[in-house]
């Protein structure tokens, strides 16, 4: 390969480092093309970027980074692709639907400004709530306590409305 060729995958690579706030290193040795191409597909759907990538071009963009990436780096042998993603969790969910199998194999993880390396941290990453989730819930909250004052009026306009029919009745 070209030295050019290169810069230019090092500079596209650094684009998406940019561009996506999540990423997953994963292995997908074992895997034959239909397995890929479900992959690949599944990752369509749920809009995730995948690459295959050469270990030394992509160490070469998480070194020019601005984000201290160094701890990935031993982890990057072997089949290497990256999942980019907006949403932290949505690659690990998909990636447990593998576990079985064991392929793909998570090798590490940058997820919310924090690294996670290893298989085994697949379910923490899948347990991250999304900000869309977090935002959900907050709204939950925020919104019960006005849904008891509301039900409460609703609710003390019937009692009002009986006591007025007795009232009526004993008359």
């Amino acid at each position: 390969m070209k030295k050019e060729v290169k810069d230019t995958i090092i500079v596209e690579l650094g684009q998406k480092l940019k561009e996506y706030a999540h990423f997953y290193l994963v292995d997908l040795t074992g895997m034959n093309a239909e397995q890929t191409s479900n992959l690949r597909r599944k990752c369509f759907k749920n809009n995730i970027k995948l690459l295959v990538v050469k270990n030394t071009l992509l160490q070469k963009a998480l070194e020019k980074s601005d984000v201290d990436f160094e701890p990935l780096y031993d982890v990057l042998k072997g089949n290497t692709a990256v999942m980019f993603t907006d949403v932290a969790n949505v690659p690990a969910k998909l990636l447990k639907e593998y576990k079985k199998e064991g392929i793909p194999a998570l090798k590490a993880a940058y997820a919310e400004e924090g690294i996670y390396v290893g298989a085994d941290k697949l379910e923490e990453l899948s347990s991250i709530k999304s900000k869309n989730e977090v935002i959900a819930e907050i709204v939950a909250l925020l919104q019960s306590p006005i849904k008891n004052v509301v039900s409460g009026l609703n609710a003390g306009g019937k009692v009002h409305g009986l006591l007025d029919a007795i009232a009526e009745r004993n008359k």
